[in-house]
């Protein structure tokens, strides 16, 4: 990921051209009198404080290790809702916090990986660093997009963690935004989905408690299967939003993800925060069908194209950049003080903003011509 930076809206010439859709789109969100009001926008911690871009020349995104306890908790320190992370299940029906689909060590010079679901929980937690004082794990390297295998080195690291782990030791105002992680490049069949789900339903029932709770998954039959297995949490579909393109064509757009989610009485859809930016018609059909509106991606990370997103009606954004952007958008949220306060997603109670933010026709205008710059 790149260095990102955020323009003042407030120091840049006047733009007469408008995106005609998404102007639209951002006039209805500034208006005075709106036929539902803006809702709270909702803060959650990527991977906890944020991801790990090992090869980013941005050292914020290698300050603490990712999907961790140390990283839940750092972002607790900050006024945000919920942290998002990633949900496998061993081979031995363990539930475990972990991105990747593969693991990669080094021994006597050699790199090796192994499927994280074909490992045993304490096969598992014998990478990286270990709970016990005095005792060392196997190295723990990552593989990056362009084939690269680095040292997972961070400023602050932290064993791998369980999900009993994170119910347990995480800070209990933050609620578990949950993305069922599946391997693109495998075809489940829904007795091998059931037995995956289970065992995470199980450890949930066991330890969520109170807890606000959103699972999500990029699978869509995991996330229909989720939504029939149990009717206490509710599931969000995440999309791509047509940002990138697959075979199974229910992940290619958001008019998909919308039939998806109205078929199988899933309650919101997670996109890529470019697909809301280029097909911004499709927000106004989202929320007419009563479902709530998340983001993510690396544009989250630009405080401007927050802002918009919450004028457009979007209820939540998934960030990297905690401390960044909590800051840069102290206006639009109030720090959590009390349980009943907290941004509850989960039951789609979504409260009213303390402010909006007041732009102009000729701020909007920039910043709807700002957002192809933003997306390289």
């Amino acid at each position: 990921m790149a260095l990102l930076k955020a323009a003042r809206v407030s120091d840049v010439p006047t733009l007469d051209i408008l995106v005609p859709d998404l102007a639209a789109a951002a006039r209805i969100g500034a208006g005075a009198k709106q036929q539902r009001a803006a809702g709270r926008l909702a803060l959650i911690g990527h991977r906890g404080k944020g991801m790990n871009a090992l090869s980013s020349p941005d050292r914020r995104l290698q300050e603490v290790k990712e999907n961790s306890v140390r990283s839940f908790n750092e972002a607790a320190r900050f006024a945000i809702d919920y942290v998002e992370f990633d949900v496998q299940v061993t081979k031995d029906a363990c539930p475990i916090i972990f991105h990747d689909n593969f693991i990669f060590t080094e021994e006597n010079g050699k790199v090796s990986d192994k499927r994280v679901t074909d490992l045993r929980l304490e096969e598992f937690l014998q990478y990286g660093p270990q709970n016990k004082e005095g005792k060392n794990g196997k190295p723990l390297l990552r593989k990056m997009k362009d084939g690269r295998i680095l040292n997972w080195n961070v400023q602050s690291d932290d064993p791998l963690c369980t999900f009993q782990e994170a119910f347990e030791k995480v800070n209990p105002r933050l609620g578990f935004n949950v993305e069922l992680k599946f391997d693109d490049n495998l075809v489940y069949q829904e007795e091998e989905l059931s037995r995956i789900l289970e065992a995470i339903l199980k450890a949930f029932f066991e330890y969520a408690k109170d807890r606000p709770i959103i699972f999500s998954s990029f699978q869509p039959d995991a996330a229909q299967l989720m939504r029939k297995l149990q009717s206490t949490y509710p599931v969000y579909f995440l999309t791509n939003g047509g940002t990138e393109i697959y075979t199974d064509v229910r992940r290619n757009s958001l008019e998909e993800a919308l039939k998806l989610c109205l078929a199988s009485g899933m309650q919101g859809i997670v996109s890529e925060a470019r697909a809301i930016f280029r097909f911004p018609a499709a927000i106004a059909k989202i929320k007419e069908a009563d479902l709530s509106l998340l983001t993510y991606g690396t544009l989250n990370n630009v405080p401007e194209a927050v802002y918009m997103q919450h004028l457009m009606g979007v209820n939540g954004v998934i960030v990297d950049l905690v401390p960044e952007i909590t800051k840069a958008i102290s206006d639009l949220i109030a720090p959590p003080q009390t349980d009943m306060e907290i941004e509850d997603l989960s039951s789609k109670v979504m409260k009213d903003a303390t402010s909006t933010p007041n732009f102009t026709h000729r701020e909007i205008s920039f910043l709807l011509r700002l957002m192809p710059e933003l997306v390289q």
